[in-house]
């Protein structure tokens, strides 16, 4: 790292949003070979500040220098032209187009002559780029809104990359990404800053952070509250500064045996589609299954599946409850017999960003509410939703606010308590705390101990993290090629060595 020599300096930055004071006069330095940590809290100021830096939002006031030259970007495009990019936590790709167009949005003409988009040029461009950095299973001439969210993360991160940027900010990319994807991306990053550019990383994942960062920047409440170098990173001081109180060593689990009820819930047997081969396992009340594999694994095509949500080819899904044993068809099939299924794609496929927090509350209880008539009392109905905010620890003004309004950590709690709040006896849950902070993720953890112990409830929790899965779960189920590659049991005790092994 060229240590004497700064690429980005901030000087009081602020940036207010009617009364609220999202970034407080914000100092600070990158210095150029550098990866530099953001963390905070959901709400911090992280992203707001990182967005100014790439010229999606104006400072209210402050001064941003780049080279020592005054930067003062009024688009991603402007931005872009001096060599910043970015990587947005939301989706920033534009579903409707295929993956060459969104590669080189705002920089086609490159491809054009008298007018003319030479669209084979452009192709074959992004086709070369993807392959560079090892992508080049991504499929081009597709529309975004048709991969998964992992392979739209990558054909985010491969446009950012397209323009050859001096600063690359990542805003909580890896929690999007499977295990192998990561260990790209560390190997890109790791490329990137050995010639001399610099990243500005937003990560929940404190433990990634550290292993990756030269330097860590902690926000609070919208102000840079400390800045420590790799060799004073301490865990336990950076989650007290970041949060301002002690947290507690243990996110996860402390018990070291597994356990259920021995009640059978759901049992696929020989489950089948195009992307899946031959899968069978039972799923226990009281107990929670983890799934865990490489991106090519299957895990979240699982996930879909038995939600009804991929065409079967063979094989069966059983839901075993008290009203007897159905064959799963369709998606109904599993939320009208004490079932439900939270997406890895909270804000496309979960919530309706646009509407009130109560609003997506309510709507999955709608139809066991309605009387006869199909009457719903607006009465009942407040309270459904002040109960789920105060029970689940909803943090918003007002329940009548949009979702969109909220952080990642509060959405994704209105995501949870829509279900919860309901009679069920087991939920998928796909990538449950991507996108949320420290405090959110050790209350999901909390809180989905005691829907399996207390409640009885039967949670398949499918995650791209490892440490996630062995934390949580009373057995493993590993995947690999859309095949079940092993089944492991807490009481064995969760090997990381061996659950790899079985992924790859």
């Amino acid at each position: 790292m060229m240590a004497d020599k700064v690429i980005l300096q901030i000087d009081k930055l602020n940036k207010w949003y009617g009364v609220t004071h999202a970034n407080a006069d914000v100092d600070f330095q990158l210095k150029r070979g550098e990866i530099r940590g953001l963390i905070g809290e959901n709400g911090s100021g992280k992203s707001t500040l990182t967005s100014q830096i790439c010229g999606i939002q104006i400072p209210t006031s402050g001064r941003m220098f780049l080279n020592g030259k005054e930067y003062a970007p009024k688009s991603p495009i402007d931005a872009n032209n001096c060599k910043v990019a970015m990587v947005v936590q939301e989706l920033g790709v534009l579903g409707t187009l295929p993956v060459s167009v969104n590669m080189f949005m705002g920089h086609t003409k490159q491809f054009t002559k008298y007018g003319i988009l030479n669209v084979r040029t452009m192709e074959k461009a992004a086709s070369d780029i993807l392959e560079k950095y090892g992508f080049e299973n991504i499929p081009l001439k597709v529309l975004t809104q048709d991969l998964s969210i992992e392979q739209r993360k990558l054909v985010e991160l491969v446009k950012a990359l397209s323009i050859e940027p001096d600063i690359l900010v990542l805003d909580e990319i890896t929690q999007a990404l499977s295990h192998d994807n990561r260990q790209k991306l560390y190997k890109i990053m790791s490329d990137f800053v050995k010639n001399g550019h610099s990243i500005i990383m937003i990560s929940h994942d404190l433990e990634e952070t550290l292993e990756l960062c030269d330097s860590i920047t902690v926000l609070r409440d919208g102000s840079a509250v400390m800045t420590v170098e790799k060799k004073e990173f301490n865990l336990d001081e950076l989650k007290r500064v970041m949060i301002g109180r002690e947290v507690s060593a243990h996110y996860y689990r402390e018990d070291k045996k597994a356990s259920n009820s021995g009640e059978l819930v759901l049992s696929v047997k020989e489950l089948t589609t195009d992307k899946l081969q031959s899968i069978s396992f039972d799923l226990f009340r009281g107990e929670i299954l983890g799934v865990c594999g490489l991106s090519d694994g299957g895990i979240h095509d699982l996930g879909r599946a038995i939600y009804g949500k991929e065409h079967i080819r063979s094989g069966e899904i059983l839901i075993y409850s008290k009203d007897g044993v159905k064959a799963v068809k369709r998606t109904k099939d599993i939320t009208g017999n004490h079932g439900a299924y939270l997406s890895k794609d909270r804000d496309s496929e979960g919530l309706m960003l646009q509407a009130k927090i109560s609003t997506n509350i309510q709507i999955p209880s709608l139809s066991k509410m309605a009387s006869s008539c199909w009457f719903v009392s607006p009465r009942k109905l407040k309270k459904l939703a002040d109960d789920a905010k105060k029970r689940f620890e909803i943090k918003c003004v007002s329940v009548d606010a949009p979702v969109n309004s909220m952080s990642g950590g509060n959405k994704q709690k209105v995501n949870l308590s829509r279900w919860l709040i309901q009679d069920l006896d087991f939920i998928i849950l796909d990538c449950p705390t991507r996108g949320v902070d420290i405090g959110v993720k050790a209350y999901i953890y909390n809180l989905l101990e005691k829907e399996a112990k207390e409640r009885k409830r039967a949670i398949l929790l499918i995650s791209d993290e490892l440490p996630e899965v062995m934390g949580m779960s009373d057995r493993v189920l590993i995947m690999k090629d859309g095949k079940v590659s092993g089944m492991l049991s807490r009481d064995e005790g969760f090997a990381e060595e061996k659950i790899v092994e079985a992924m790859i």
